[in-house]
């Protein structure tokens, strides 16, 4: 009689995670570890999704498909639409703005990102989910980071609640529920804290590089104990037109950068509204504005005071559980050189 043998997967559960990848349903099927993974990150949209809910905040669904390219910054992917072209959407956030206009006075999306970089790093991702918050009639940009702490706090203790021995038996990471406020430095603070460390000796750097913010992060938390930071602040070079620049310093922007351990999970900023601003900001970059129409007539008569973050969902879950990469973090990958299975 012939003898059974025991089944074994087409890769070891040791191996590099594109093997993995490249069976994800029985990767997810046989670890324990995988499965937890989506228990974890749906109790922490659950916590974020209650506390907007408790603050009043509407959730949206926006278009994925645009007519023009939105200004972000970032690549686009182009597409055939039809007779025309059309464009992925690199962000919710000039659609958030359309709802502030209208009326809607916070709003909040968990959603799909599109980003057309060629980036092969542990942190990138060419589709991710993104977590998108606006919020009107701000006093300043501080409301919006004191809006995410407060969210991010609360969502973490609900994990810890449900899921904290476990991750801990799992993943050996003991979940930490942060407290509030979170500190605050601002970019030229940090820069030159760290150059006087050795980091970026030349002073050549406009943004923290990722060796820039784990020093960052490691020095905060020897001296604050966090495990969180903002770098506010940033230079107008490194971010978007519509930011808001500072009135003691046109240089800088009304805008902030999350850190937590040392990798950047969200970018914020108190937007500009005022339309006339918004057209000034526009020219010094060198932006026509006929692209732009749509997103500014939203601002032609009038839209109140207002923020919003972005949040990279894979990157934040990455931290959470000690991953090596957004690709552990995700159901199913897409990058570069990943569009199977």
């Amino acid at each position: 009689m012939a003898t059974a043998t025991r089944w074994k997967p087409p890769w070891s559960p040791s191996a590099p995670s594109p093997h993995r990848m490249d069976w994800r349903f029985l990767d997810v099927r046989i670890r324990p570890a995988a499965r937890l993974l989506f228990a974890v990150q749906t109790t922490f949209e659950q916590g974020m999704r209650a506390y907007a809910y408790e603050q009043g905040s509407t959730e949206m669904h926006t278009p994925k498909l645009m007519g023009t390219a939105s200004g972000s910054g970032a690549e686009v992917f182009k597409l055939g639409y039809f007779n025309s072209s059309a464009y992925l959407a690199q962000s919710p956030q000039f659609f958030k703005q359309m709802a502030i206009a209208a009326g809607v006075d916070r709003v909040f999306e968990i959603g799909p990102v599109f980003r057309a970089e060629p980036s092969f790093t542990s942190r990138h991702a060419t589709e991710f989910t993104g977590v998108d918050v606006e919020l009107a009639w701000i006093s300043d940009v501080e409301d919006v980071m004191r809006f995410e702490e407060r969210m991010l706090a609360h969502a973490i203790a609900l994990v810890a609640e449900r899921h904290g021995d476990a991750i801990e038996e799992t993943f050996g990471v003991e979940l930490a529920v942060p407290e509030t406020p979170f500190p605050r430095i601002t970019m030229a603070e940090a820069q030159s804290m760290l150059r006087a460390d050795g980091w970026d000796p030349e002073g050549a750097k406009e943004d923290l590089d990722p060796e820039g913010a784990r020093a960052l992060a490691a020095r905060m938390l020897k001296e604050t104990g966090h495990e969180f930071v903002f770098v506010t602040h940033c230079p107008t070079g490194i971010r978007p037109f519509c930011h808001m620049r500072s009135p003691d310093d046109p240089g800088l922007t009304l805008s902030f950068d999350l850190l937590w351990k040392g990798l950047e999970i969200t970018t914020g900023a108190q937007r500009e509204h005022r339309y006339d601003r918004l057209i000034e900001q526009a020219a010094d970059r060198g932006m026509g504005t006929d692209p732009l129409e749509d997103h500014l007539n939203c601002f032609r008569y009038g839209c109140p005071p207002h923020g919003g973050l972005g949040m990279g969902l894979a990157r934040v879950l990455m931290v959470m559980l000690g991953l090596e990469s957004t690709r552990e973090a995700t159901f199913l990958f897409r990058g570069p050189n990943r569009l199977t299975p």
